[in-house]
């Protein structure tokens, strides 16, 4: 039992339209965890998937009957089961550097020595032989990883080391993309025609990750619910 009523559509407290949901696959549930959603721990999740134990996530304030974290036939009939917000990311882009085989090896191998836990990573077209990495980490993460990035700048001949905490991560979830193809266009869509710039996007089977400013996170994710019809029951 937790202080909330079950698993929503979105976080309540940004979307007055979210929906409590009946029933969340253990995949999607894993990744709205990671991508935010704070009402279950992963290391849970993963431990129901693994040995078929379903959960019940209620409220130990209320009888409502909650949310069931479950295997159930037909669950790929619906595209999106939920969107997530993360206030708690920061990037940091390394500049021009060397565009040769192994320095990306050499960064994030040393990110990793410091048990710096790296999430979305993009790197630019190669330019004039060197090229712009970006990548995100927990804020709390961000002095560590700074100072790992200037310890190594010249042994991957890096030209500077730019710091950015005003991002936030947003996330559309559901199994029912592995099947249904549009869903990262619809997204992209709807973020565009409000004039919201995706700055970084990851992807998965079952989810779509975007980094944009953390001022039009609320909106995006309010954008994201309205474009997937998540206020109407699925």
């Amino acid at each position: 039992n937790t202080d909330v009523d079950g698993i929503y559509t979105a976080d309540p407290r940004v979307v007055p339209g979210a929906r409590q949901l009946t029933v969340v696959s253990p995949d999607e549930m894993l990744e709205l965890a990671s991508s935010g959603a704070r009402v279950l721990q992963s290391r849970s999740v993963e431990f129901a998937k693994k040995y078929g134990v379903v959960i019940a996530v209620r409220s130990s304030f209320s009888d409502r009957p909650g949310t069931l974290i479950k295997e159930i036939e037909g669950m790929e009939k619906v595209l999106v089961r939920g969107i997530a917000h993360d206030l708690s990311d920061a990037k940091i882009t390394v500049r021009h550097v060397s565009d040769r085989p192994g320095i990306a090896a050499v960064l994030f191998g040393a990110l990793a020595e410091r048990h710096v836990n790296v999430d979305v990573i993009i790197q630019n077209t190669s330019e004039a032989g060197t090229t712009d990495v970006s990548f995100t980490v927990k804020e709390g993460d961000l002095g560590k990883a700074l100072e790992v990035c200037q310890n190594i700048k010249a042994q991957i001949g890096a030209a500077d080391v730019l710091a950015d905490s005003d991002i936030a991560k947003v996330s559309v979830v559901g199994v029912g993309m592995r099947s249904h193809p549009g869903v990262a266009a619809t997204a992209f869509k709807a973020l565009a025609a409000a004039g919201i710039n995706i700055q970084m996007i990851s992807t998965s089977e079952i989810k779509i990750a975007c980094i944009v400013r953390r001022d039009d996170c609320e909106e995006a994710v309010r954008l994201l619910h309205a474009a997937f019809e998540l206020d109407k029951a699925g």
